[in-house]
């Protein structure tokens, strides 16, 4: 992992933030209910955008990125609380929350199919899966191109797989896609979900 890189994370999304990202991170995360859980929370950008839920517990593996993210808590009213730990071992009981929200972050687990049963094992029967992920593009050269950077990419950014099927990976798990919106020519998706065990 690049020792820089949470420290230029949100310098490096402002732009991004400013473009669209903004907008879409809220229409989402404002559909969360109930008890929360937040995989990969980096630097807490989503934590203002919550309203009418009871609680949020976040995970992050990145201790450099979650120190940032206090500043972010603190300005919040919604009861966050964060936690050193990988979306693989999840460390709450089975059939715990009513939303679970990932954004920007699929990207960089390093089993996305491990992280997906954990999901499900430990979100209620009939409870939301919200993600935003950049994915790999339909668009043949697009492909090509984030195929043959991402072994680069994954060393300068976190872990980043810039070639990572998300929706196919989210649809062999077993969740019901339910809505997919495409942003940016089909580089980043929405995807909302049920577990419809």
């Amino acid at each position: 992992m690049a020792k820089w890189f949470p420290h230029i994370y949100d310098i490096a999304m402002k732009p991004l933030e400013k473009m669209r990202f903004e907008r879409i991170r809220a229409n989402l995360v404002r559909q969360a209910q109930g008890k929360v859980l937040e995989i990969g929370f980096g630097t807490g950008a989503n934590f203002h955008y919550y309203q009418d839920v009871e609680r949020v517990d976040a995970i992050e593996p990145n201790p450099a990125m979650s120190k940032q993210a206090n500043k972010r808590i603190q300005k919040t009213h919604t009861p966050i609380y964060t936690y050193q730990a990988k979306a693989e071992e999840l460390p709450f009981e089975d059939n715990r929350f009513d939303t679970i929200v990932a954004t920007l972050v699929f990207c960089t687990i390093p089993d996305p199919e491990k992280a997906l049963q954990e999901i499900r094992r430990t979100c209620k029967v009939g409870a939301k899966i919200l993600l935003f992920e950049h994915v790999k593009m339909d668009q043949k050269m697009m492909g090509k191109t984030q195929e043959a950077l991402t072994p680069v990419w994954r060393k300068m950014c976190d872990g980043c797989h810039l070639n990572r099927d998300t929706l196919k990976l989210v649809k062999q798990s077993g969740l019901e896609v339910q809505k997919v919106t495409s942003y940016y020519g089909g580089l980043f998706l929405t995807i909302e979900c049920c577990n419809s065990l």
